[in-house]
C-alpha cells in the first residue's frame, strides 16, 4: 500500500522574532488495494510574508562599520556582495565607501571586489589578483566557475544569512540544502558573467543557466557613455543598484525556502517508495504535485542509483483531479526520455486509447510520447506498468 509520511518545515525570522510555520501535510491515505485516495498540503502562515532580509518595524542604529569596494562602474558582484553583507549582523546597514585608493580602504572594517587581495582572516575579498582560480568550496561540488566577489562573501557569510531566514543552526541540513541551491541558481551565474565564463563549450551541456539576467540590468544603471554623471551620482547609482540585485537575491532565498524546499521532500518521499509502488522501481509517485525534475536528478546523484534502478515515469494528480503520467527525460535539459510511453498510444485519446491500452479511463498520450493522462489513479498507475514492460 502507498502511504505518505508528513512533513514540516518551521522557520523563525531571526531578525523580526517573527515565527512563521510551514507546514507540509501528506495524510496517510489508503485502501485495502494501495491506491491513493487524496493527499493535501496544507500552508499555514502565522504571520504575513516579508522580503526574506526585511528591515525590522523598530529603528535601527545605522552601522558604524565600513564596507569597502571599488569607485567607477559598479557590477553586479560587488553590488550582491554589499548586500549579503548588510544581512549579517555584523554588518547590518553599514555604510559603503567607493574608491581604489588604498589607504581608503585600510579604513574599511571589510574590502569586496577590489584591493587584489583575498584572506578571509583579514575580511579581504577580492578575486582580480593574479593567480586566483578558487571556485566555491574549492570544486568539492563538481563546480568549475571561478568565484566572484559575490561568491567569496556568499561562501563564506551565505550560510549565516540563509540559516538566520530560516531560522535554524547553520549545520541544519535545510539551511545547507538552501544554500547549495541559491548557489547555484543565483549567485554562480553572477560569479561567471562577472569572470567573462560563457555557458557553452560547443555542444557540451551548459556550465551554469542564468535564470535572471540581473548582471546586464545592474550593469545598465551605470551611466550611458555620452552621460556625465558625478561621484556623488554614481555611488547614488550604486546603492540602486544594491537594492535590485538584493531584491532579487533575497526573491531567490525565499523560493528556495518557501517553494523549492518542499517540493524536495514530496520527491524526495516519492524516491523512497518507489519500490512500493512497483517492484521495478522505475515508477515513483509524488503525493501531491511539485516541481519535481530538479529534484529528482539531485536526489538521484546523491543516492547514487545506477541506471536501471531510476524511475522512468512520475505519477501526479492534475487540477482536474485526473492523473498524469510523465516520462522522466535522460538528463535536465533533454527532450529525449528515459523512455517514452508506448509508440501506438502517441497522439491517441479517450475511448480509442482506452481500447488500444487495454486501460479503462485514458484520457490521452501526447503525440511525442513523453505524457499522458487518465481519470484515476488505478488507471495511470496501469499505464505505467504496461510502459515499463513494453519493449
Amino acid at each position: 500500500p502507498i502511504a505518505f509520511r508528513a512533513s514540516s518545515i518551521t522557520t523563525t525570522l531571526a531578525a523580526t522574532g517573527v515565527r512563521r510555520v510551514l507546514a507540509l501535510r501528506v495524510p496517510q491515505l489508503q485502501d485495502r488495494k494501495g491506491v491513493l485516495l487524496a493527499a493535501s498540503r496544507t500552508r499555514t502562515l502565522l504571520a504575513p510574508t516579508r522580503s526574506c532580509m526585511a528591515d525590522t518595524a523598530a529603528p535601527m542604529k545605522r552601522s558604524s562599520l565600513t564596507i569597502g569596494t571599488h569607485d567607477g562602474t559598479f557590477h553586479c558582484d560587488e553590488c550582491l556582495a554589499t548586500h549579503i553583507l548588510r544581512n549579517t549582523d555584523k554588518y547590518r546597514d553599514a555604510r559603503v565607501l567607493r574608491s581604489r585608493d588604498p589607504a581608503k580602504l585600510a579604513s574599511c572594517d571589510i574590502v569586496v571586489d577590489v584591493g587584489a587581495e583575498l584572506d578571509a582572516s583579514q575580511s579581504k575579498f577580492d578575486h582580480h589578483q593574479r593567480g586566483f582560480t578558487r571556485v566555491f568550496k574549492d570544486g568539492s561540488l563538481g563546480h568549475s566557475i571561478k568565484l566572484s566577489s559575490a561568491g567569496l562573501v556568499y561562501e563564506q557569510f551565505g550560510r549565516d544569512v540563509i540559516g538566520a531566514r530560516l531560522g535554524s543552526a547553520a549545520s541544519d541540513a535545510n539551511v545547507d540544502a538552501v544554500y547549495l541551491h541559491v548557489y547555484k541558481s543565483f549567485v554562480m551565474p553572477i560569479d561567471a558573467v562577472d569572470n567573462g565564463v560563457m555557458p557553452f563549450d560547443s555542444t557540451d551541456a551548459p556550465r551554469y543557466t542564468d535564470t535572471t539576467s540581473v548582471s546586464s540590468r545592474v550593469g545598465k544603471l551605470n551611466p550611458r557613455w555620452n552621460e556625465t554623471v558625478d561621484a556623488t551620482g554614481i555611488d547614488e547609482r550604486f546603492e540602486t543598484a544594491v537594492k535590485l540585485v538584493g531584491a532579487e537575491f533575497d526573491a531567490a532565498v525565499s523560493y528556495a525556502a518557501d517553494a523549492w524546499l518542499p517540493a524536495r521532500s514530496i520527491v524526495e518521499d516519492a524516491l523512497a517508495r518507489r519500490t512500493d509502488v512497483h517492484s521495478s522501481g522505475q515508477i515513483a509517485v509524488l503525493s501531491q504535485f511539485c516541481p519535481w525534475k530538479d529534484h529528482l536528478y539531485t536526489l538521484e546523484d546523491e543516492a547514487g542509483l545506477s541506471e536501471d534502478a531510476k524511475p522512468l515515469y512520475v505519477l501526479y494528480q492534475d487540477s482536474s483531479g485526473g492523473w498524469r503520467v510523465q516520462c522522466v527525460s535522460a538528463t535536465p535539459s533533454s527532450f529525449n526520455n528515459r523512455k517514452s510511453l508506448p509508440e501506438p498510444w502517441c497522439g491517441v485519446r479517450d475511448a480509442a486509447l482506452d481500447e488500444l491500452s487495454g486501460i479503462p479511463g485514458c484520457v490521452f498520450v501526447h503525440a511525442n510520447g513523453f505524457i499522458g493522462g487518465n481519470k484515476t489513479y488505478d488507471g495511470a498507475l496501469a499505464m505505467a506498468v504496461k510502459a515499463v514492460e513494453w519493449s
